[in-house]
């Protein structure tokens, strides 16, 4: 067994001290200016401390790989054995990094968990964050609360229970009753989110240089901006919200799918109100529970295999025929409901991060399934080419369907043992320079598509359908987004009730105007009478 790397003597140490102290210098002459508030400079003097204790872990961890793989051939077997316990050894310390830092450094790992593109070492060991989130104090919310909706709570609240009934890395829910007696839940942001995410992402930034000049092979560059852009959005519930309506506008006619309703008199940017629902055990008489839950499932007497077939075709929906896609499927963030007329319904929760596909990009999207599902290798380079990812695309059929381009297994039948013998030694042959250029050249869409749908392969794992579940809906969508979406007479029932809706608003308007004027006119005119 190969020794892996432990930071040796005090000159290894001090070394890696003053780099720390010259990375988190440098951040700080980038996010602190003299013009800051007091608020913004603690949350900046903060962030130093979150940045040092970042670029330590990293350049630890460039040092043990560089320890620990030197001398070693790429192609032996025991400098992929050695590479496999590097992996793991960093992943545990990014994870602990993780944890210290808390809120966007575990989204960040939540993001890299996601991806079925990183070495599994790393994927495995992050996939614990999904569940980790601290609650923030009580006062921290309310003062959020108040410079959101106003000073006084109680004017909007009959209720607000202090306690979050679930809290993530940027935000945390609150159930409340409002004055009409209806009962939400209040999602409220974390103080100082939006200048610790300047400070974290230039970290972040930084980092990923780093590693890159010591390691040209490995760079994330595209990971941070991916991250950066869909965390950006996410931080403003405003545009969540939206998320939310135009999803549930997408099924209003799909009785499996329900989005709580938002109550837009009460959500500003930091502060989301929604129709309450929560994810708990229904032996507690709650609502519902998280799509993972079998035990309670088997409960109610729901069949998770059904529940697995409606979550997929619901996301391959979204991919495929809407081009607006959830891209944080993880169980929290999906309840099951015990009712309707299918013996349950989906609530889809958190909206933050979504991506409108580019037409033209979800139209090849469904013609690289629809070339998936036929083995047509011609069509497959094409669409890689089409997609930047050149030589590269030859992979796609064992990263979406589990057999390669040549395969002779049929569809959702894995492969063959000499097949299993083929690609192995293929795989072995590639080099993290080829992963890198394979992100890279991914467009934005691809990337989202990837994190989502490797969440989701997940959600099905655990709901135990077989993977032909997700080809056969992936298929049978894939086709209906390449069919003409026209219909005219859904377009034009819309068209007159989106009319409708804005005839009764300038109603509704022109008598805020116009019946008050009336007023101030009869009673200034001696010449205005009700009598002739």
């Amino acid at each position: 067994m190969r020794r892996i790397f432990k930071l040796p003597a005090t000159a290894a140490k001090t070394s890696l001290y003053l780099l720390t102290a010259a990375g988190a210098g440098a951040l700080a002459s980038q996010t602190i200016s003299p013009t800051l508030v007091p608020g913004e400079i603690r949350a900046g003097i903060s962030g130093i401390v979150r940045s040092s204790r970042a670029v330590w872990t990293i350049a630890s961890t460039v040092v043990d790989y560089k320890y620990s793989l030197h001398g070693l051939s790429e192609d032996s077997d025991d400098y992929r054995r050695v590479l496999s316990e590097v992996h793991l050894c960093s992943a545990k310390r990014i994870l602990q990094l993780c944890e210290a830092n808390k809120g966007f450094y575990v989204k960040a790992g939540q993001f890299v968990a996601a991806l079925r593109q990183v070495p599994k070492e790393y994927s495995s060991t992050l996939s614990s964050l999904q569940d980790q989130a601290v609650p923030c104090h009580f006062k921290a919310i309310k003062e959020v609360l108040t410079s959101s909706l106003g000073p006084d709570l109680l004017e909007i609240f009959l209720s607000f229970d202090e306690h979050p009934v679930a809290a993530a890395s940027i935000a945390q829910v609150h159930r409340a009753v409002l004055k009409d007696h209806q009962e939400v839940a209040v999602k409220v942001q974390y103080p100082g989110l939006e200048h610790q995410f300047k400070i974290d992402i230039a970290a972040m930034s930084f980092l990923s240089k780093f590693v890159a000049l010591f390691f040209p092979e490995y760079r994330f560059g595209w990971l941070v901006s991916e991250f950066a852009e869909s965390v950006a959005l996410e931080l403003d519930f405003i545009h969540e919200a939206r998320n939310a309506e135009r999803t549930a506008r997408n099924f209003k006619n799909n009785t499996v799918v329900r989005v709580p309703h938002i109550f837009w008199d009460f959500t500003t940017r930091r502060v989301l109100t929604m129709e309450f629902c929560q994810g708990c055990k229904v032996c507690q008489k709650f609502l519902s529970f998280q799509v993972d839950d079998l035990e309670f499932m088997i409960e109610m007497e729901i069949e998770p295999i059904k529940v697995a077939k409606a979550l997929v075709e619901v996301f391959a929906e979204m991919i495929f025929v809407h081009g607006f896609v959830h891209g944080d499927p993880h169980p929290g963030n999906i309840l099951v409901s015990p009712e309707g007329p299918n013996s349950f319904c989906l609530v889809l929760l958190d909206h933050g991060i979504y991506k409108e596909l580019d037409e033209g990009f979800r139209r090849d999207y469904c013609q690289l399934w629809k070339a998936l599902i036929l083995l047509d290798a011609n069509k497959i380079l094409q669409l890689g080419e089409r997609f930047g990812v050149g030589k590269y695309s030859r992979y796609f059929p064992l990263i979406f369907t589990g057999r390669t381009i040549d395969s002779k297994s049929a569809l959702g039948r894995g492969m063959s043992a000499e097949e299993r013998k083929n690609i192995k030694q293929d795989l072995q042959s590639l080099k993290m320079e080829d992963l890198s250029s394979f992100m890279e050249s991914l467009p934005s869409d691809f990337l989202m598509i990837l994190r989502t749908d490797g969440l989701l392969r997940s959600l099905l794992s655990k709901l135990g359908a077989p993977h032909r579940v997700r080809l056969l809906a992936y298929a049978k969508y894939a086709i209906q987004g390449l069919s003409p979406k026209s219909n005219p007479e859904s377009e034009l029932l819309e068209l007159l009730s989106w009319t409708e809706q804005v005839w009764h608003s300038l109603i509704k308007l022109l008598k805020q105007i116009l019946v008050p004027a009336g007023y101030r006119l009869r009673n200034l005119s001696p010449f205005y009478s009700l009598t002739p």
